[in-house]
C-alpha cells in the first residue's frame, strides 16, 4: 500500500505542477501581449518635426460727430512662431524662436511702440533616465526697434533699442518631465548682457569709476514650460524662467509669460496674454503686460 501512497501523490503533484507551468505560461503570455500593445502605443517616430505659425491682431476704433465724446485709435500686432524638434533615441534636440512688434495710434499722438521682441531659445537633452535628464540650453532675447518713454507733454525720451539691451543665457543642468505637459529644468547658468548707448540702464556697475557695456554674471537658473489643452479648443501655455546670480542670490530675476489661446475656427482665434518681469537691476517694481486680442494666425508648416 506504501507503493500506491507513493503514486498518489506523484500523480497529483504532477497535476499541480502541470496546473502551475499552464498558470504561468497564460501570465507570461499576457505580459508578452500588454508590453507590445505599451510599446506600439508609445513609441514615436524619430527625426524631425517643423511648425511654422504667423498671425495678425488689428484693433481699429473711429469717431465721426459722437456725441459722447472718444479719440480715434489704431493698433496691430504682427507675430511669427517656429520650431524645430529633432527627437532620437537618446536625445531630444529642441530650437524655438518667437517674433513679434505691435504699434498703436491714439488721436494724434502718432504711433507707438507697444509689443517689440526676438526671442529663440535651444536645449539639448539626453535620455538617460525615464523622467531626469542632463540638458544644455542657451537663450537670446532683444527687440526690433528703439523704445521711448513719454512725458506729460508727449516728448520722448530713448530708453533701449535693438541689441541694447540683448541677453544671453547658457546653462547645464537637469531636466525633469513629471508629465507630458510639462518640463521643468534647474542648472547653473551663465547670463550676459549687452549693450551699447544704454549702458547705464543695463550693464554699468555703479561702483566702478568707467562704463561697463557688457555684464556677464554666473547663477542658479531654473526654467519651467508647461502646454494644457484644458477644451476642445482652448488652450493655456506657460513659462517661468528663473536666474539667481551667485553674488546677490536673494534677488532673483524672475519671467513669466502666459498665454491662453481659444480657436474660434482655422484661421481666427482669440488669446489672452499676461507677462510679469521682476529684474532689479532695471527698477525695483514688478513690471506687468497684458494684452486681450482677436486675430488671425495660419500656419505655414
Amino acid at each position: 500500500m506504501k507503493w500506491l501512497a507513493v503514486v498518489m501523490v506523484y500523480l497529483i503533484s504532477g497535476a499541480a505542477t502541470a496546473q502551475l507551468s499552464k498558470e504561468d505560461a497564460e501570465r507570461e503570455k499576457a505580459f508578452r501581449e500588454e508590453a507590445a500593445k505599451v510599446g506600439q502605443d508609445t513609441t514615436k517616430p524619430f527625426g524631425w518635426a517643423h511648425s511654422v505659425v504667423t498671425g495678425l491682431n488689428l484693433t481699429q476704433v473711429s469717431f465721426k460727430d459722437w456725441a459722447q465724446g472718444g479719440e480715434n485709435a489704431l493698433s496691430y500686432t504682427f507675430w511669427f512662431a517656429a520650431s524645430s524638434v529633432q527627437e532620437m533615441e537618446k536625445t531630444h534636440w529642441g530650437n524655438a524662436l518667437k517674433l513679434a512688434f505691435g504699434q498703436s495710434r491714439l488721436g494724434d499722438q502718432g504711433l507707438r511702440k507697444t509689443d517689440d521682441e526676438i526671442y529663440f531659445e535651444t536645449i539639448l537633452i539626453y535620455k538617460f533616465g525615464l523622467y531626469i535628464n542632463p540638458y544644455a540650453a542657451g537663450t537670446f532675447r532683444t527687440q526690433f526697434a528703439s523704445g521711448y518713454k513719454y512725458d506729460a507733454l508727449g516728448d520722448r525720451k530713448e530708453v533701449s533699442k535693438i541689441f541694447d539691451p540683448a541677453y544671453l543665457t547658457q546653462s547645464i543642468g537637469a531636466a525633469y518631465k513629471p508629465v507630458p505637459e510639462a518640463t521643468t529644468r534647474l542648472g547653473v547658468a551663465v547670463r550676459e548682457v549687452l549693450t551699447s548707448d544704454h549702458a547705464d540702464k543695463y550693464a554699468d556697475d555703479p561702483a566702478t569709476s568707467g562704463v561697463e557695456k557688457t555684464k556677464v554674471e554666473g547663477g542658479i537658473e531654473s526654467v519651467t514650460d508647461a502646454e494644457w489643452k484644458f477644451a476642445e479648443n482652448m488652450a493655456l501655455t506657460t513659462k517661468l524662467a528663473l536666474f539667481a546670480p551667485f553674488k546677490t542670490l536673494d534677488e532673483i530675476i524672475v519671467r513669466n509669460d502666459n498665454t491662453v489661446t481659444a480657436k474660434v475656427n482655422e484661421y481666427v482665434n482669440v488669446s489672452f496674454n499676461v507677462q510679469f518681469i521682476h529684474d532689479v537691476t532695471v527698477t525695483r517694481r514688478t513690471q506687468i503686460k497684458e494684452v486681450l486680442a482677436l486675430g488671425i494666425s495660419y500656419s505655414l508648416l
